[in-house]
């Protein structure tokens, strides 16, 4: 019984240790431009007019492309396009 409850805590703290190597501008070169290139980010009729549709945007391909992002890392992927790209601010 002991063993299955270090084997439950342990797992419950793998999402947050997956989560500390995730880099937003690595994720978007290798995983976003395999659909799009940053045009996409930078064309001026950009279907996205404002931080939550920036943020449904990503989860939806986030959906599309299978990577299961977890909660922190759609919110790098978002603050960097934000600060890179569309410029919403928080």
């Amino acid at each position: 019984m002991k063993h299955l409850l270090l084997i439950a805590l342990l797992g419950s703290a793998l999402p947050a240790l997956a989560s500390d190597n995730f880099d937003a501008a690595t994720f978007i070169a290798t995983k976003c431009s395999g659909c799009h290139d940053e045009r996409v980010y930078t064309r001026p009729d950009h279907r996205v007019q404002n931080r939550q549709q920036l943020e449904a945007q990503v989860r939806r391909c986030d959906a599309n492309i299978g990577t299961t992002l977890f909660n922190e890392d759609v919110a790098k992927v978002v603050d960097y396009l934000d600060s890179h790209y569309y410029h919403f601010g928080q």
